[in-house]
């Protein structure tokens, strides 16, 4: 059938499931072309890429269709296909950087004599700035990601497939991925790319793509003229659609009491000193480049970590008769109750088997009536687009779905003070908004939110103030 991809009539539904993951994809993408792949959260993007890397185990779910990869079925041709995920700590193997690209090098028998060439060649294509015996734990994400790609491209794939490489990393972490991908990427290199911040993506790309939710291709076609065909029904239905402005939600008031204090708080040596206060009515935002401990600062404000230095004090108003002990002191019920938290990576605080019953957790655990918590769980399974899944298994989700599972698991028992940790990664338009329009109610009933966050549209959208923290050795965060 020659060189390319092709899928006809795909479809794949994971076991336990009772909706399709993906349905009915017919797609020819020739050698060389580079393609961005677009849909709102669960249509299927990361299944497909997925099902192209041959990494769908037949015992794993029921699949309809077919896929080649340069005339071979894929799981014949998965020697030819290379993939580069959301986390590049998921990718990492090795403790030292060199070694991590000659892994993958030595499992497919390269040769001995041109495995350390080939792996000098990729580190150089990416822009790697280190020397191969860098350790890869002193690595910032964005040189995670870039050493996870020469991992990848080490291998020569005719097929490169990246599924939102960019959605860990900061602002500058990202332009260095995507600086890397034109200076690496062969012409003749086959790339499926899924990235749901378009207009940054489409540097990259000659191809839309956009999978329609219910099965099969939406649109298919030049940037240009996807976008001018669709692009008001892609914006309505989700896909970030350039050049649609969401309007922001301002507060409705000025911001109330101090619920917390920091002085000095800080975890040598990944979070320098820091001072804060946060109160009731506003959203802070703390942003900062990758490495500088943002998600320690959200660790030790949900009172979830012990302070190395400094202390964090907490007002009667939230502590209520604990206000003399740190948070981080207070009995786990006593602490759900009144500060949430939303974690960095939303399987680390799934406990139940279906998403119902996660969401129904936090309610029942407050003593509040079945009535009660059938009402609240089904608001917000029908607000963040989860009521089709309310039967699933919170580890089966997609990232988006995942993550926005996570933001209303801490927004059932609506808490004094909501901690979140990235919690628009992952989202189309449509449920981007949901969760800033839920979040900006949060705060207008009175509730404190603090949001560690790369989104700058996030930022814009609901901050009412920021703190940026800086590197541990250059000096305190700036309000």
């Amino acid at each position: 059938m020659g060189e390319g991809v092709w899928v006809r009539g795909f479809g794949w539904r994971h076991a336990g499931r009772r909706g399709w993951a993906v349905r009915g994809v017919e797609l020819r993408v020739e050698r060389g072309e580079k393609v961005l792949l677009l849909g709102a959260s669960g249509a299927g993007k990361s299944t497909l890429l997925a099902a192209l890397a041959g990494l769908l185990p037949e015992d794993s779910g029921e699949h309809e269709g077919s896929i080649e990869i340069d005339g071979r079925p894929v799981d014949e041709a998965r020697d030819r296909v290379g993939i580069v995920f959301q986390d590049p700590q998921s990718q990492l193997v090795m403790a030292r950087s060199g070694d991590d690209v000659a892994f993958g090098l030595e499992n497919r028998g390269v040769p001995a004599g041109q495995i350390w060439p080939r792996v000098d060649e990729a580190l150089h294509r990416v822009g790697f700035p280190y020397h191969r015996d860098r350790s890869t734990a002193a690595l910032s994400g964005g040189e995670q990601q870039r050493l996870a790609l020469a991992g990848v491209l080490a291998l020569r794939p005719g097929l490169l497939l990246l599924d939102e490489p960019t959605a860990n990393l900061d602002p500058a972490g990202a332009a260095l991925i995507r600086a890397a991908l034109t200076r690496a990427v062969d012409a003749d290199t086959t790339l499926i790319l899924v990235e749901h911040r378009v207009a940054e993506a489409l540097p990259l790309v000659d191809r839309v793509v956009v999978l329609e939710p219910g099965g099969g291709v939406r649109a298919d076609g030049p940037p240009e003229a996807v976008f001018a065909a669709h692009g008001d029904a892609l914006a309505a239905e989700g896909v970030w659609v350039p050049g649609r402005e969401i309007p922001p939600r301002r507060a409705a008031g000025p911001a109330g009491e101090v619920l917390l204090t920091a002085e000095q708080l800080g975890q040598p040596p990944r979070l320098a000193a820091t001072d804060l206060t946060v109160r009731a009515g506003e959203a802070l935002a703390v942003l900062g480049p990758n490495g500088v401990g943002k998600s320690t600062l959200a660790l030790l404000l949900g009172g979830l970590l012990r302070p190395g230095t400094g202390r964090l004090a907490a007002s009667p108003e939230l502590a209520g008769t604990d206000s003399r002990t740190a948070p981080h002191r207070w009995r786990a019920p006593v602490l759900t109750r009144r500060i949430g938290s939303v974690f960095q990576n939303p399987e680390h605080q799934f406990v139940t088997g279906t998403v119902f019953d996660e969401l129904a957790l936090g309610p029942r655990r407050t003593g509040a009536s079945e009535s009660a918590v059938h009402d609240r769980v089904t608001e917000l399974l029908s607000r963040l687009r989860l009521d089709r899944l309310a039967a699933a298994n919170p580890y089966t989700l997609s990232g988006g779905e995942a993550r926005r599972l996570s933001v209303a698991t801490a927004l059932a028992t609506a808490p004094r003070l909501l901690i979140c940790d990235e919690p628009t990664f992952g989202q189309d338009r449509r449920t981007w908004r949901e969760l800033v329009d839920l979040l900006a109610d949060l705060r207008d009933a009175g509730h404190g939110l603090v949001t560690i966050t790369h989104d700058a549209d996030f930022v814009a959208a609901l901050a009412d103030r920021t703190l940026a923290l800086a590197p541990p050795d250059t000096g305190p965060a700036r309000p």
